[in-house]
């Protein structure tokens, strides 16, 4: 900290010129999160910013607000709920937090069963399909839960709901089935997962519940593919997280958390405050935080509604359909993401002998485009693959544009790789004997293992 003070005229000039050399968030197409909303909203959100959203008695109209949204989503997502009930639910920070506390109630309800039983509660364990977020990883490993990862394979990268329901023993608080797959966009088949958990819950006299970790998902399965049985119409199905802040298309900050009913979220976890001669139930893992991410995400429901938000991710999937058949054209990808599912587009290279997917990412950096290369996860991580999101404010016109880039990349890349060979080729000739030529697989993997060990070396802490 420095010894004296500054003019705010100097501070603010310091900082916004450091801040200059951070990337375009409208170009950080590697990101779900929403980068723009309505100059409107912008108003609402710096009016309530200095509001906290945990003094409820001096803000009795925000918690009303957060209820609301909570009512919206939990009808959105077909939960049972009677004409003269309330949903049951919470706005959380994002995703991460709303999928510790609905870890923590399959836990506790679990811990209950076992010890009405006389049975053992403390080897809980969880069954997922090692394509989930980190923040799932996070959960077993801060609450002390094994977490049993289905492994994927080439050409299939979501969760086999056959091998995750073999995995489920006594001690599986809940099975997680993911709606948008952060590698790809693929929404998993949430409805086989229940019809054969049930059928072995039948067999085996257990109650193993489904957890839908709908945090890019929830805001578009139900505008554009209504018939999908997904949510709370499959009856195993117990709680929902879904991301404020991606396809609710709310600054970062905002995630929620719906049960189907009362009885599915044990109540020593809730604790309540006794506001205004009412009482105010609360769970959450912070305390404190701002009120205006919870504005936002009301002002978007009662602003676009259900059509709104149709059009606007129906826009997002047509921007995406534009974007993937530009891709194809070029002859030098495989298009790994479908149709149905979160509007992305995931591709590899045909060819990587010549150069990477990580090669043609940071490459596209210059043009200002941020698109992550990555890995897939286990048994696929012999696949590397580019990603770009398509959000609200990505438009057509952008998505033509960055197709000219990659074209202009890849011939960049053909022509450096064309001289590389030559001289190569050149060195090989002077030599007597040439080294034997490696399959693609192997270059796949050399490339994994270089650029992990290159990810390792720019870690500098726990964030």
């Amino acid at each position: 900290m420095p010894e004296e003070s500054m003019p705010k005229e100097a501070a603010y000039q310091v900082i916004n010129d450091e801040l200059m050399l951070d990337g375009n968030p409208r170009l950080n197409l590697a990101s779900f999160v929403t980068t723009w909303m309505e100059p409107e909203c912008d108003k609402l959100i710096m009016a309530a910013i200095n509001k906290n959203y945990v003094d409820m008695d001096e803000y009795p109209v925000t918690t009303e607000l957060q209820n609301r949204c909570v009512n919206m989503i939990a009808h959105l997502f077909h939960a049972p709920i009677g004409d003269n009930e309330t949903a049951i639910g919470v706005g959380t920070v994002g995703s991460s937090e709303a999928i510790m506390l609905a870890g923590l109630a399959f836990k506790r309800k679990w811990q209950h069963r076992q010890k009405s039983q006389g049975k053992p509660f403390d080897k809980p364990n969880i069954v997922t399909g090692a394509n989930v977020q980190v923040c799932w990883e996070k959960f077993a490993r801060y609450f002390e839960v094994e977490l049993k990862e289905v492994k994927l394979r080439e050409g299939y990268y979501v969760m086999d709901p056959e091998k995750a329901v073999e995995m489920v023993d006594e001690n599986t608080i809940c099975v997680a089935a993911i709606l948008g797959s952060t590698l790809t966009g693929e929404f998993e088949d949430v409805k086989r997962l229940n019809e054969l958990l049930t059928k072995k819950n039948e067999e085996t006299g257990w109650d193993t519940p489904i957890h839908v970790d709908a945090a890019s998902g929830g805001f578009i399965a139900p505008f554009l593919y209504p018939d999908l049985e997904w949510d709370f119409r499959l009856p195993l199905v117990k709680s929902i997280n879904v991301s404020g802040h991606k396809y609710g298309l709310v600054y970062a900050g905002v995630g929620w958390v719906i049960w189907r009913n009362k009885e599915d979220l044990p109540e020593e976890l809730v604790f309540h405050i006794n506001y205004l001669g009412s009482d105010q139930p609360t769970f959450t893992l912070n305390f404190s935080k701002g009120s205006s991410q919870i504005i936002a995400q009301y002002y978007q429901f009662i602003r676009l509604g259900f059509k709104g938000y149709k059009n606007i991710i129906g826009n997002c999937m047509e921007n995406a359909r534009v974007l993937r058949e530009g891709l194809e054209k070029t002859g030098r990808f495989d298009i790994l993401s479908k149709e149905v599912g979160v509007p992305l587009v995931a591709f590899a290279l045909k060819d990587s002998t010549k150069y990477t997917v990580f090669q043609i990412a940071d490459n596209l950096r210059r043009f200002g485009w941020i698109i992550p290369a990555y890995t897939m996860a286990p048994d696929a991580q012999h696949i590397a693959v580019l990603r770009i999101v398509i959000r609200e404010d990505f438009s057509r016109a952008l998505a033509e544009r960055l197709i000219s880039h990659v074209e202009e990349v890849l011939k960049e890349m053909d022509t450096l790789a064309a001289k590389t060979a030559e001289t190569t080729a050149t060195v090989d000739a002077a030599q007597r004997g040439k080294p034997a030529k490696k399959s693609e697989r192997e270059i796949q993997e050399e490339v994994t293992q270089y650029w992990k060990r290159f990810v390792d070396r720019r870690r500098t802490g726990v964030c």
